[in-house]
Protein backbone atom coordinates (compact mmCIF):
# COMPACT_ATOMS: atom_id res chain seq x y z
CA UNK A 1 0.00 0.00 0.00
CA UNK A 2 2.56 2.39 0.84
CA UNK A 3 4.54 1.61 -1.90
CA UNK A 4 1.22 2.26 -3.96
CA UNK A 5 0.94 5.60 -2.44
CA UNK A 6 3.99 6.64 -3.34
CA UNK A 7 4.15 5.77 -7.16
CA UNK A 8 1.06 7.45 -7.19
CA UNK A 9 2.39 10.97 -5.74
CA UNK A 10 5.31 11.05 -7.57
CA UNK A 11 2.88 10.50 -11.06
CA UNK A 12 0.70 13.55 -10.04
CA UNK A 13 3.90 15.14 -9.57
CA UNK A 14 5.03 14.57 -12.73
CA UNK A 15 1.44 15.01 -14.15
CA UNK A 16 1.03 18.64 -12.87
CA UNK A 17 4.71 19.95 -14.28
CA UNK A 18 3.47 19.45 -17.70
CA UNK A 19 -0.51 20.53 -17.00
CA UNK A 20 -0.04 24.07 -15.79
CA UNK A 21 -1.71 25.21 -12.84
CA UNK A 22 -5.58 25.97 -11.60
CA UNK A 23 -6.92 28.50 -9.86
CA UNK A 24 -9.26 28.71 -6.72
CA UNK A 25 -7.72 25.54 -4.88
CA UNK A 26 -8.08 25.24 -0.74
CA UNK A 27 -4.74 24.18 0.28
CA UNK A 28 -4.78 21.09 2.40
CA UNK A 29 -1.95 19.39 4.43
CA UNK A 30 -1.17 15.64 4.52
CA UNK A 31 -2.92 14.52 1.66
CA UNK A 32 -1.28 11.10 1.37
CA UNK A 33 -1.71 8.57 4.08
CA UNK A 34 1.61 6.72 4.08
CA UNK A 35 5.00 7.86 3.62
CA UNK A 36 4.57 10.40 1.84
CA UNK A 37 3.82 14.04 3.49
CA UNK A 38 2.40 16.79 1.97
CA UNK A 39 3.05 20.35 4.04
CA UNK A 40 1.31 23.79 3.09
CA UNK A 41 3.95 26.37 2.99
CA UNK A 42 0.99 29.21 2.71
CA UNK A 43 -2.63 29.67 3.14
CA UNK A 44 -3.37 30.35 -0.78
CA UNK A 45 -1.61 28.96 -3.55
CA UNK A 46 -2.61 27.67 -7.39
CA UNK A 47 -4.14 24.18 -7.49
CA UNK A 48 -1.77 21.54 -9.23
CA UNK A 49 -3.87 17.87 -8.88
CA UNK A 50 -7.17 17.01 -6.91
CA UNK A 51 -6.80 13.58 -4.43
CA UNK A 52 -9.36 11.67 -3.33
CA UNK A 53 -11.21 12.60 -0.15
CA UNK A 54 -10.81 9.65 1.71
CA UNK A 55 -6.71 9.27 1.19
CA UNK A 56 -6.63 6.73 -1.21
CA UNK A 57 -4.27 6.90 -3.99
CA UNK A 58 -6.34 8.18 -6.67
CA UNK A 59 -5.45 11.56 -8.10
CA UNK A 60 -6.80 13.60 -10.98
CA UNK A 61 -5.98 16.83 -13.32
CA UNK A 62 -9.55 18.36 -12.89
CA UNK A 63 -12.26 18.80 -9.90
CA UNK A 64 -14.14 15.49 -9.47
CA UNK A 65 -16.80 14.34 -7.01
CA UNK A 66 -17.38 10.91 -5.17
CA UNK A 67 -20.35 8.76 -5.91
CA UNK A 68 -21.97 9.87 -3.31
CA UNK A 69 -21.43 13.81 -4.25
CA UNK A 70 -18.39 14.59 -1.96
CA UNK A 71 -15.38 17.03 -4.15
CA UNK A 72 -12.28 15.55 -4.03
CA UNK A 73 -9.25 17.26 -2.43
CA UNK A 74 -7.47 20.32 -4.27
CA UNK A 75 -3.55 20.08 -3.68
CA UNK A 76 -1.86 23.24 -4.19
CA UNK A 77 1.31 24.12 -6.05
CA UNK A 78 2.75 25.43 -2.18
CA UNK A 79 2.27 21.97 -0.93
CA UNK A 80 5.90 20.22 -0.92
CA UNK A 81 6.40 16.38 -1.36
CA UNK A 82 8.89 14.47 1.01
CA UNK A 83 8.91 11.03 1.23
CA UNK A 84 10.70 10.54 4.94
CA UNK A 85 14.02 12.38 3.77
CA UNK A 86 15.71 14.29 6.28
CA UNK A 87 15.57 17.57 6.89
CA UNK A 88 18.11 19.76 5.61
CA UNK A 89 20.85 20.51 8.20
CA UNK A 90 21.06 23.65 9.64
CA UNK A 91 24.11 25.55 9.78
CA UNK A 92 24.43 24.53 13.35
CA UNK A 93 24.17 21.09 12.96
CA UNK A 94 26.65 21.37 9.96
CA UNK A 95 29.12 23.24 12.13
CA UNK A 96 29.11 20.54 14.86
CA UNK A 97 29.22 17.79 12.53
CA UNK A 98 31.85 19.45 10.81
CA UNK A 99 33.67 19.44 14.32
CA UNK A 100 32.81 15.85 15.28
CA UNK A 101 33.73 14.95 11.69
CA UNK A 102 35.62 11.55 12.08
CA UNK A 103 39.23 11.09 11.35
CA UNK A 104 40.40 8.36 9.35
CA UNK A 105 42.73 6.06 11.21
CA UNK A 106 44.23 3.74 8.26
CA UNK A 107 43.22 1.14 5.92
CA UNK A 108 43.14 -2.21 6.17
CA UNK A 109 43.08 -5.14 3.54
CA UNK A 110 39.63 -5.82 2.82
CA UNK A 111 39.87 -9.69 2.67
CA UNK A 112 41.02 -9.73 6.27
CA UNK A 113 44.75 -10.01 5.98
CA UNK A 114 47.15 -8.37 8.48
CA UNK A 115 48.13 -5.72 6.19
CA UNK A 116 46.94 -1.90 6.82
CA UNK A 117 48.13 1.46 4.91
CA UNK A 118 47.85 5.23 5.83
CA UNK A 119 46.39 5.79 2.49
CA UNK A 120 43.78 4.73 0.29
CA UNK A 121 44.91 1.59 -1.94
CA UNK A 122 43.52 -1.26 -3.48
CA UNK A 123 44.85 -5.05 -3.24
CA UNK A 124 45.42 -7.60 -5.57
CA UNK A 125 42.19 -8.31 -6.61
CA UNK A 126 41.25 -5.01 -7.23
CA UNK A 127 39.25 -4.38 -3.67
CA UNK A 128 39.25 -1.26 -1.82
CA UNK A 129 41.22 -1.04 1.25
CA UNK A 130 38.67 -0.47 4.35
CA UNK A 131 38.71 2.97 6.38
CA UNK A 132 39.07 2.56 9.76
CA UNK A 133 38.37 5.49 11.88
CA UNK A 134 39.62 6.57 15.30
CA UNK A 135 37.55 4.99 18.48
CA UNK A 136 36.80 2.28 16.13
CA UNK A 137 40.12 0.10 16.54
CA UNK A 138 42.32 -0.81 18.96
CA UNK A 139 45.50 -2.31 20.25
CA UNK A 140 43.93 -4.61 22.37
CA UNK A 141 42.21 -6.89 19.89
CA UNK A 142 38.89 -5.36 19.96
CA UNK A 143 36.72 -4.45 17.11
CA UNK A 144 33.81 -1.80 16.95
CA UNK A 145 30.76 -2.36 15.21
CA UNK A 146 27.71 0.41 14.69
CA UNK A 147 24.62 -0.24 16.41
CA UNK A 148 22.44 -0.21 13.19
CA UNK A 149 24.77 -3.45 12.31
CA UNK A 150 24.44 -5.17 15.59
CA UNK A 151 20.53 -4.82 15.24
CA UNK A 152 20.75 -5.92 11.52
CA UNK A 153 22.66 -9.02 12.62
CA UNK A 154 20.55 -10.28 15.60
CA UNK A 155 23.29 -10.39 17.83
CA UNK A 156 22.68 -11.45 21.22
CA UNK A 157 24.71 -12.20 24.53
CA UNK A 158 24.48 -13.68 27.52
CA UNK A 159 26.80 -13.42 31.06
CA UNK A 160 28.78 -16.50 31.67
CA UNK A 161 27.84 -18.53 34.93
CA UNK A 162 28.20 -21.54 36.50
CA UNK A 163 26.00 -24.38 36.01
CA UNK A 164 25.70 -28.01 35.82
CA UNK A 165 26.99 -29.45 32.32
CA UNK A 166 25.13 -32.57 31.87
CA UNK A 167 23.91 -34.54 28.74
CA UNK A 168 22.35 -38.25 28.67
CA UNK A 169 24.10 -41.11 26.32
CA UNK A 170 22.10 -43.09 24.81
CA UNK A 171 23.37 -46.93 24.57
CA UNK A 172 21.47 -50.45 24.08
CA UNK A 173 22.71 -53.07 26.47
CA UNK A 174 21.74 -56.76 26.85
CA UNK A 175 20.95 -58.32 30.46
CA UNK A 176 23.48 -60.66 32.16
CA UNK A 177 23.54 -63.00 34.98
CA UNK A 178 25.75 -61.91 37.48
CA UNK A 179 28.79 -64.50 37.74
CA UNK A 180 28.86 -63.81 41.54
CA UNK A 181 25.39 -65.31 42.04
CA UNK A 182 25.69 -68.49 40.66
CA UNK A 183 26.79 -71.67 42.27
CA UNK A 184 26.66 -75.60 41.55
CA UNK A 185 25.17 -78.18 43.61
CA UNK A 186 28.04 -80.95 43.61
CA UNK A 187 29.77 -84.08 45.33
CA UNK A 188 33.39 -84.12 46.79
CA UNK A 189 32.83 -87.92 46.58
CA UNK A 190 31.86 -90.67 44.66
CA UNK A 191 28.14 -91.47 45.39
CA UNK A 192 24.66 -92.51 43.89
CA UNK A 193 21.31 -90.63 43.18
CA UNK A 194 18.60 -92.59 45.65
CA UNK A 195 16.01 -89.69 45.19
CA UNK A 196 15.61 -86.25 43.38
CA UNK A 197 13.39 -83.36 44.68
CA UNK A 198 10.27 -82.80 42.26
CA UNK A 199 12.26 -79.62 40.73
CA UNK A 200 12.81 -78.78 37.24
CA UNK A 201 15.10 -76.20 35.20
CA UNK A 202 13.44 -73.29 35.62
CA UNK A 203 11.88 -73.83 39.27
CA UNK A 204 12.40 -71.18 41.84
CA UNK A 205 14.25 -72.80 45.08
CA UNK A 206 15.67 -71.49 48.16
CA UNK A 207 18.54 -71.74 50.23
CA UNK A 208 18.70 -74.93 52.59
CA UNK A 209 15.53 -76.77 50.34
CA UNK A 210 16.43 -80.49 49.49
CA UNK A 211 17.38 -81.30 46.15
CA UNK A 212 18.04 -84.83 46.25
CA UNK A 213 19.23 -87.88 48.10
CA UNK A 214 22.66 -89.30 47.81
CA UNK A 215 23.92 -92.01 49.67
CA UNK A 216 28.21 -92.84 49.51
CA UNK A 217 30.39 -95.27 51.57
CA UNK A 218 32.80 -92.40 52.06
CA UNK A 219 29.91 -90.58 53.96
CA UNK A 220 28.86 -93.44 55.81
CA UNK A 221 32.46 -94.42 57.20
CA UNK A 222 33.42 -90.74 58.07
CA UNK A 223 29.76 -90.19 60.33
CA UNK A 224 30.64 -93.83 61.73
CA UNK A 225 33.81 -92.04 63.28
CA UNK A 226 32.37 -88.84 64.29
CA UNK A 227 29.36 -90.76 65.88
CA UNK A 228 31.84 -93.39 67.53
CA UNK A 229 33.95 -90.24 69.04
CA UNK A 230 31.04 -89.00 69.72
CA UNK A 231 29.54 -91.57 71.79
CA UNK A 232 32.71 -92.46 73.56
CA UNK A 233 32.93 -88.52 75.33
CA UNK A 234 36.09 -87.52 73.25
CA UNK A 235 36.70 -83.83 73.35
CA UNK A 236 39.38 -81.78 71.93
CA UNK A 237 41.03 -82.92 69.05
CA UNK A 238 39.71 -86.24 68.17
CA UNK A 239 36.28 -85.21 67.89
CA UNK A 240 37.06 -82.15 66.15
CA UNK A 241 39.30 -84.15 63.65
CA UNK A 242 36.42 -86.40 63.35
CA UNK A 243 33.83 -83.68 62.74
CA UNK A 244 36.44 -82.09 60.16
CA UNK A 245 36.33 -84.88 58.07
CA UNK A 246 32.68 -84.97 57.68
CA UNK A 247 32.88 -81.19 57.04
CA UNK A 248 35.66 -81.73 54.15
CA UNK A 249 33.24 -83.63 51.98
CA UNK A 250 30.74 -81.06 52.11
CA UNK A 251 28.08 -82.82 54.74
CA UNK A 252 25.16 -80.57 55.23
CA UNK A 253 25.25 -79.37 59.07
CA UNK A 254 21.87 -80.00 59.20
CA UNK A 255 22.35 -83.62 58.60
CA UNK A 256 25.60 -83.46 61.05
CA UNK A 257 23.03 -81.91 64.07
CA UNK A 258 20.46 -85.04 62.74
CA UNK A 259 23.28 -87.47 63.36
CA UNK A 260 24.32 -85.86 66.90
CA UNK A 261 20.47 -86.27 67.78
CA UNK A 262 19.59 -89.56 66.97
CA UNK A 263 22.83 -91.10 66.76
CA UNK A 264 22.23 -93.22 64.38
CA UNK A 265 23.51 -93.58 60.61
CA UNK A 266 21.68 -93.09 57.68
CA UNK A 267 21.78 -95.01 54.18
CA UNK A 268 21.16 -91.39 52.65
CA UNK A 269 21.51 -87.59 53.45
CA UNK A 270 19.43 -84.76 52.07
CA UNK A 271 21.47 -82.71 49.80
CA UNK A 272 20.34 -78.97 49.96
CA UNK A 273 20.43 -76.00 47.67
CA UNK A 274 23.09 -73.28 48.32
CA UNK A 275 21.06 -70.39 47.66
CA UNK A 276 17.83 -68.72 46.72
CA UNK A 277 17.58 -68.89 43.16
CA UNK A 278 16.34 -70.04 39.70
CA UNK A 279 17.66 -73.69 38.45
CA UNK A 280 19.45 -73.20 35.18
CA UNK A 281 20.57 -76.62 34.69
CA UNK A 282 19.24 -80.38 36.03
CA UNK A 283 22.04 -83.08 35.83
CA UNK A 284 20.91 -85.31 37.94
CA UNK A 285 18.54 -88.67 37.77
CA UNK A 286 17.13 -90.72 39.97
CA UNK A 287 19.74 -93.71 40.48
CA UNK A 288 22.34 -92.54 38.93
CA UNK A 289 26.20 -93.49 39.96
CA UNK A 290 27.64 -89.01 40.88
CA UNK A 291 31.58 -88.71 40.67
CA UNK A 292 33.81 -86.01 42.51
CA UNK A 293 32.85 -82.85 40.51
CA UNK A 294 29.96 -83.62 38.70
CA UNK A 295 27.61 -80.99 38.08
CA UNK A 296 24.13 -81.45 39.35
CA UNK A 297 22.28 -78.79 39.46
CA UNK A 298 23.23 -75.26 38.41
CA UNK A 299 21.42 -72.15 40.47
CA UNK A 300 21.53 -68.60 39.62
CA UNK A 301 20.16 -66.05 42.04
CA UNK A 302 18.74 -63.09 39.64
CA UNK A 303 17.63 -59.74 42.15
CA UNK A 304 20.68 -58.31 40.82
CA UNK A 305 21.68 -59.02 37.22
CA UNK A 306 24.21 -57.22 35.13
CA UNK A 307 23.66 -54.66 32.15
CA UNK A 308 26.33 -54.69 29.38
CA UNK A 309 26.20 -52.14 27.64
CA UNK A 310 28.56 -50.42 24.68
CA UNK A 311 29.64 -47.14 24.71
CA UNK A 312 31.01 -45.11 21.35
CA UNK A 313 34.72 -43.84 21.76
CA UNK A 314 34.09 -40.15 22.13
CA UNK A 315 31.48 -40.38 25.23
CA UNK A 316 33.76 -42.73 27.31
CA UNK A 317 35.39 -39.76 28.77
CA UNK A 318 32.03 -38.98 30.05
CA UNK A 319 31.24 -42.08 31.93
CA UNK A 320 32.58 -43.03 35.27
CA UNK A 321 32.36 -45.58 38.29
CA UNK A 322 28.93 -44.93 39.69
CA UNK A 323 27.41 -42.63 37.09
CA UNK A 324 23.27 -43.43 37.83
CA UNK A 325 21.97 -45.60 34.24
CA UNK A 326 18.24 -45.88 33.36
CA UNK A 327 17.54 -49.04 32.25
CA UNK A 328 14.18 -49.42 29.89
CA UNK A 329 13.51 -52.91 29.13
CA UNK A 330 12.60 -52.73 25.27
CA UNK A 331 9.94 -55.88 26.08
CA UNK A 332 7.98 -53.40 28.93
CA UNK A 333 7.12 -50.11 27.56
CA UNK A 334 7.19 -47.14 30.33
CA UNK A 335 8.59 -49.40 32.76
CA UNK A 336 12.01 -48.37 34.39
CA UNK A 337 14.91 -49.54 36.54
CA UNK A 338 18.13 -47.50 37.87
CA UNK A 339 21.30 -49.11 38.28
CA UNK A 340 24.51 -47.78 38.58
CA UNK A 341 28.26 -47.84 36.49
CA UNK A 342 30.28 -50.85 38.30
CA UNK A 343 33.19 -52.07 35.88
CA UNK A 344 34.60 -50.18 32.39
CA UNK A 345 36.02 -52.92 30.71
CA UNK A 346 39.77 -52.11 29.91
CA UNK A 347 39.24 -53.27 26.59
CA UNK A 348 38.32 -51.47 23.00
CA UNK A 349 36.32 -53.30 20.27
CA UNK A 350 38.54 -52.51 17.27
CA UNK A 351 35.76 -53.30 14.74
CA UNK A 352 32.71 -50.81 16.53
CA UNK A 353 34.99 -48.49 18.65
CA UNK A 354 32.93 -48.99 21.39
CA UNK A 355 34.03 -49.68 24.72
CA UNK A 356 32.11 -52.29 27.19
CA UNK A 357 30.21 -50.86 30.27
CA UNK A 358 28.56 -53.25 33.31
CA UNK A 359 26.19 -51.98 35.10
CA UNK A 360 24.56 -53.28 38.16
CA UNK A 361 20.78 -53.31 38.67
CA UNK A 362 18.51 -54.38 41.40
CA UNK A 363 16.08 -56.37 39.95
CA UNK A 364 13.72 -57.23 43.04
CA UNK A 365 10.58 -58.47 41.05
CA UNK A 366 13.11 -60.31 38.64
CA UNK A 367 11.60 -58.04 35.55
CA UNK A 368 14.53 -58.15 33.57
CA UNK A 369 15.96 -61.69 32.76
CA UNK A 370 18.55 -62.71 30.95
CA UNK A 371 19.69 -62.19 27.05
CA UNK A 372 16.95 -59.61 27.51
CA UNK A 373 17.77 -56.11 25.23
CA UNK A 374 17.51 -52.99 26.92
CA UNK A 375 18.12 -49.19 26.32
CA UNK A 376 19.90 -47.53 28.82
CA UNK A 377 20.69 -43.51 29.49
CA UNK A 378 23.77 -42.99 31.17
CA UNK A 379 23.78 -39.67 32.82
CA UNK A 380 27.08 -38.21 32.08
CA UNK A 381 28.47 -34.74 32.83
CA UNK A 382 30.17 -32.51 35.68
CA UNK A 383 29.89 -33.11 39.35
CA UNK A 384 29.10 -29.68 40.23
CA UNK A 385 28.14 -26.08 38.58
CA UNK A 386 31.01 -25.34 35.93
CA UNK A 387 31.57 -22.38 34.50
CA UNK A 388 29.64 -23.01 31.25
CA UNK A 389 28.25 -21.03 27.91
CA UNK A 390 26.28 -21.68 25.14
CA UNK A 391 27.34 -24.04 22.13
CA UNK A 392 26.73 -21.57 19.84
CA UNK A 393 28.75 -18.89 21.30
CA UNK A 394 31.96 -20.84 20.72
CA UNK A 395 34.10 -20.10 17.38
CA UNK A 396 35.92 -23.26 15.84
CA UNK A 397 38.58 -23.01 13.59
CA UNK A 398 39.62 -26.64 14.57
CA UNK A 399 42.66 -26.15 16.27
CA UNK A 400 41.37 -23.48 18.35
CA UNK A 401 38.29 -22.16 19.79
CA UNK A 402 37.19 -18.90 20.53
CA UNK A 403 34.61 -16.43 21.64
CA UNK A 404 33.55 -13.11 21.08
CA UNK A 405 32.87 -11.00 24.22
CA UNK A 406 31.07 -7.88 24.50
CA UNK A 407 32.21 -4.82 26.37
CA UNK A 408 29.84 -2.78 25.63
CA UNK A 409 28.90 -0.41 23.19
CA UNK A 410 29.07 -1.94 20.29
CA UNK A 411 32.23 -3.53 20.98
CA UNK A 412 33.63 -7.34 20.68
CA UNK A 413 36.79 -8.80 21.51
CA UNK A 414 37.67 -12.30 20.40
CA UNK A 415 38.82 -14.24 22.86
CA UNK A 416 40.47 -17.61 22.85
CA UNK A 417 39.71 -20.56 24.98
CA UNK A 418 39.75 -23.54 26.57
CA UNK A 419 36.57 -26.63 26.69
CA UNK A 420 35.60 -29.28 28.44
CA UNK A 421 32.49 -31.24 28.53
CA UNK A 422 29.38 -30.72 26.44
CA UNK A 423 25.94 -31.78 27.17
CA UNK A 424 22.44 -29.98 27.39
CA UNK A 425 23.34 -27.23 24.85
CA UNK A 426 26.35 -25.78 26.58
CA UNK A 427 29.92 -26.22 27.14
CA UNK A 428 32.09 -26.27 29.83
CA UNK A 429 34.77 -23.21 29.66
CA UNK A 430 37.90 -24.32 31.51
CA UNK A 431 40.34 -21.42 30.71
CA UNK A 432 39.86 -17.67 28.40
CA UNK A 433 36.78 -16.15 30.19
CA UNK A 434 35.64 -15.26 33.74
CA UNK A 435 32.01 -15.11 35.64
CA UNK A 436 29.80 -12.67 34.59
CA UNK A 437 31.55 -11.62 31.12
CA UNK A 438 29.21 -11.68 28.53
CA UNK A 439 29.47 -13.74 25.18
CA UNK A 440 27.78 -13.62 21.98
CA UNK A 441 25.75 -16.46 21.54
CA UNK A 442 23.62 -15.37 18.48
CA UNK A 443 24.73 -14.28 14.80
CA UNK A 444 28.50 -14.47 15.97
CA UNK A 445 29.60 -15.91 12.34
CA UNK A 446 27.50 -12.81 11.25
CA UNK A 447 29.19 -10.35 12.74
CA UNK A 448 32.84 -11.80 12.17
CA UNK A 449 31.55 -11.41 7.80
CA UNK A 450 30.49 -7.86 8.99
CA UNK A 451 33.26 -6.52 10.47
CA UNK A 452 36.00 -8.66 8.84
CA UNK A 453 36.60 -9.75 12.14
CA UNK A 454 40.22 -11.06 10.68
CA UNK A 455 41.71 -8.02 10.36
CA UNK A 456 40.99 -6.93 14.22
CA UNK A 457 42.35 -10.18 15.73
CA UNK A 458 46.03 -8.87 17.08
CA UNK A 459 45.03 -9.86 20.43
CA UNK A 460 44.93 -13.54 19.22
CA UNK A 461 48.12 -13.76 19.03
CA UNK A 462 49.91 -16.70 17.06
CA UNK A 463 52.20 -19.42 18.26
CA UNK A 464 55.89 -19.30 17.83
CA UNK A 465 56.92 -19.79 13.56
CA UNK A 466 53.12 -19.15 12.63
CA UNK A 467 52.31 -16.61 10.21
CA UNK A 468 49.76 -13.83 11.72
CA UNK A 469 47.01 -14.54 8.54
CA UNK A 470 47.11 -18.23 10.13
CA UNK A 471 46.66 -17.27 13.21
CA UNK A 472 43.94 -14.41 13.15
CA UNK A 473 41.19 -16.81 11.37
CA UNK A 474 38.37 -17.52 13.57
CA UNK A 475 35.35 -18.91 11.27
CA UNK A 476 35.24 -22.46 10.74
CA UNK A 477 32.84 -25.17 11.18
CA UNK A 478 30.67 -25.22 14.41
CA UNK A 479 31.41 -28.02 16.98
Amino acid sequence: MRRAIAIGAAAAVCAAAGAGLYAGAIPRANPFAGAVTVAVAAEGGATIYYQDPDGKPFYSLTPKKTPDGRAWRAVPASAEISFDEAEEPTADTKAVDAKTERKIKYYRNPMGLPDTSPVPKKDSMGMDYIAVYEGEDTDDGSVKLSPGKIQRTGARSEPVVRRPVTTLIRAPGTVQEDERRISVVALRFEGFVESVANVTTGDHVHKGQPLLNVYSPALSSAAAEYLSAFNAGATGKELKGARRRLENLATPEAAIKELERTKEISLSIPWLAPQDGEILERNVVPGMRAGPGDVLFRIADHRLVWVIVDVAERDLPQVGLGTKVTIRPRAFAGQSLSGTVALIYPHLNAATRTARIRIEVPNPDEVLRPEMYVDAEIEAGTPGPVLAVAESAVLDSGSRQAVLVDRGEGRFEPREVKLGRRGGGFVEVTQGVSEGEAVVTSANFLIDAESNLKAALKGFTAPEGTQPAQAAGTTGARP
